[in-house]
């Protein structure tokens, strides 16, 4: 059967004979790219430290906007493309 020919349930897909499933399971890497992840980040690392952080560089990245950035910024968060800050009317 040529590749012209092959109808909708692509079953000429492969020249080299019947096609069968390929599955593999990451399970295992997956765990262990985790247990990197934590060993890199050490026992000291405080997640609840890191979001307040984040929160107030975020604060502070859109703090001291002039009357034309804030509007564009409200804009921003008006369609969606920025999150809602916790000072934000919308959040």
């Amino acid at each position: 059967m040529s590749w012209a020919n092959c109808p909708p349930t692509f079953d000429c897909m492969s020249p080299h004979g019947p096609t069968f499933d390929f599955n593999v399971d990451l399970s295992a890497h997956e765990m262990l790219r985790r247990t990197h992840v934590m060993a890199a980040l050490g026992p000291d690392w405080d997640p609840a430290a890191a979001l307040r952080g984040e929160e107030e560089a975020r604060a502070l990245l859109y703090s001291g906007l002039d009357a034309e950035q804030q509007r564009i910024y409200d804009e921003l968060v008006a369609a969606g493309v920025l999150p809602a800050g916790p000072t934000d009317a919308a959040a």
